[in-house]
């Protein structure tokens, strides 16, 4: 997917590129996570789509949910697991954002021109 080490650098227009890909792929690994989330807590909590909504973006974004008491185990499970794979997917989204970034500059600090 990137260059070698004994490859020079691509030139910053492919970086660029490279970057919206990778800020593609997260867009839409969110998108398809808040479609799952609302999902969820529409059938299982029995959340109002903006409901369902709000509380999915609050698991995503890291602050947790903010609707009424859920009103079942099914839906207290879903809550608990939805929460967990949103704390896993910051990480991951924080991941696949950096990657190209981290790998040009550590490219940039071990690549000699021979």
């Amino acid at each position: 997917m990137y260059e070698r080490a004994h490859h020079p650098p691509v030139p910053f227009p492919v970086f660029l590129r490279r970057l919206g890909n990778h800020f593609a792929i997260v867009a839409a690994l969110l998108a398809v996570s808040l479609g799952v989330g609302m999902f969820g807590f529409h059938q299982l909590a029995r959340y109002s789509w903006i409901d369902a909504f709000l509380d999915t973006a609050m698991l995503l974004g890291g602050m947790g949910p903010t609707g009424p008491d859920l009103p079942d185990d099914p839906a207290k499970l879903f809550a608990g697991f939805y929460a967990l794979y949103a704390g896993l997917l910051v990480l991951v989204a924080a991941g696949v954002l950096f990657a190209p970034v981290v790998h040009r500059i550590m490219h940039h600090l071990h690549w000699r021109e021979e």
